[in-house]
C-alpha cells in the first residue's frame, strides 16, 4: 500500500496568493491577457518541430535549429523553473496606411516592440521579487528559443489557427507574446478548443501559398521571411506574390474573422509618431540611407536594413507602375 504526501494548506494558499497577484500585476503593466501553464517538456510539439525543420520550412533561419531541447523544455532555460507566464500584448492599430502604397506591417508602425515589452516584463519580474521574495524568473520575448505561442494556447490564452498564429476569441491574434518563466509553483490554467471551424479564408487568402497544411507554415514561401529574414535575393517565382509588401506581411490576419473583434491599442510607444501613414508611394521609393538610419532608429523595420528594404521595395516597383 503506498500513501500520497499530503501537500499543507499553507503551499495552496500561498499558490492562490501569488498567482492573483502575477495576473493583477500583469494588467497593471498593461497586458491584454496573462495565462500560465507548469514548466515541462512539449512531448507533443517535439516531433512537429522536428518534421518541420527536417523539410526545411524555416528556410534559411538557420537559428531555428539551435536549441532544440531549450526549446522543448524550459526547464533547460531555468534551473528550477516550475511555471510559464504567457503575456499578450495588443498592437492593433487605430489608422492604417493609405492604400496602393508600400506595406509594411502594422506591428512596425511604432517603436520596436522588443524594447518595449521587455522594458515592461524586467519591471514585472523585479515588482515580482519585491513582494514574493527569494524567487528567480527569466523574461522573453520573441527573440529566444521558447515556443511561445504553443505556451500560450497551453494556458488558455487561445488557439492556434490555420495561419498557426494564435487567436484569442476576445480580440483575434493582433498580440505580441512574451514570457516569464519562474522557478515558482503556482495555479494552472488549460487549453481551450480551436474555434476556428471549417473556415478556410487565411490559407485561401495567402498570396505565396504559405499555408501548406493546418497550422503548418512553409516558413521559406511567407512573405514575412522573404521580407525580412531572408538576406539573398528574393527569387524570382515570388516577384508577382508580394502583394506590395516591403516589410513583413498581414494577410492572413487581416481575412481572419475573429480580427472583427480587434480593439485599438492602448500604448503610446506603438502609435506612428514617424508619420509612416502619410508616406507616399514616392516617398518609400525615395527613402535614403540617412532617412532610413533616422526614421527607423528605434523601429523593427531597422532588422531588414536599409539595403533590405530597398531590395524590396524594387521588387514591388513594377506591381505598381
Amino acid at each position: 500500500m503506498t500513501y500520497q504526501k499530503e501537500i499543507p494548506t499553507f503551499v495552496f494558499l500561498n499558490r492562490e496568493k501569488n498567482t492573483a497577484l502575477i495576473k493583477s500585476e500583469a494588467k497593471r503593466l498593461g497586458f491584454d491577457f496573462c495565462g500560465i501553464s507548469k514548466a515541462e517538456f512539449l512531448s507533443e510539439e517535439a516531433p512537429r518541430l522536428e518534421k518541420w525543420l527536417n523539410e526545411k520550412k524555416h528556410g534559411h533561419m538557420n537559428y531555428m535549429e539551435n536549441y532544440f531541447d531549450k526549446r522543448l523544455d524550459p526547464r533547460l532555460l531555468l534551473d528550477n523553473a516550475r511555471s510559464v507566464i504567457s503575456l499578450l500584448y495588443n498592437y492593433y492599430p487605430e489608422q492604417k496606411q493609405k492604400k496602393e502604397v508600400p506595406k509594411i506591417s502594422k506591428y512596425s508602425y511604432g517603436n520596436d516592440y522588443h524594447e518595449v515589452i521587455k522594458t515592461k516584463l524586467h519591471e514585472f519580474l523585479h515588482n515580482l521579487k519585491e513582494k514574493i521574495g527569494n524567487i528567480n524568473g527569466r523574461v522573453f520575448v520573441d527573440s529566444a528559443p521558447v515556443m511561445d505561442k504553443v505556451w500560450a494556447k497551453k494556458s488558455g490564452l487561445g488557439w492556434i489557427g490555420k495561419n498557426s498564429n494564435l487567436i484569442t476569441k476576445q480580440q483575434g491574434s493582433f498580440f505580441f507574446i512574451a514570457e516569464l518563466i519562474l522557478d515558482l509553483e503556482l495555479q494552472y490554467d488549460g487549453p481551450i478548443k480551436d474555434y476556428c471551424g471549417s473556415c478556410t479564408k487565411c490559407i485561401d487568402a495567402c498570396p505565396t501559398q504559405a499555408i501548406v497544411a493546418n497550422q503548418v507554415v512553409d516558413g521559406s514561401k511567407c512573405i514575412s521571411y522573404l521580407t525580412i529574414e531572408l538576406k539573398e535575393a528574393i527569387p524570382s517565382e515570388f516577384k508577382p506574390k508580394m502583394d506590395n509588401w516591403v516589410f513583413g506581411c498581414d494577410v492572413c490576419q487581416d481575412v481572419c474573422p475573429w480580427n472583427r473583434f480587434s480593439k485599438t491599442h492602448k500604448e503610446p510607444l506603438f502609435a506612428d509618431t514617424r508619420g509612416l501613414l502619410n508616406y507616399s508611394t514616392e516617398d518609400w521609393e525615395d527613402i535614403t540611407e540617412e532617412t532610413f538610419s533616422k526614421v527607423f532608429k528605434n523601429s523593427a523595420v531597422k532588422r531588414t536594413k536599409y539595403g533590405g528594404l530597398k531590395r524590396n521595395l524594387d521588387l514591388v516597383k513594377p506591381l505598381r507602375h
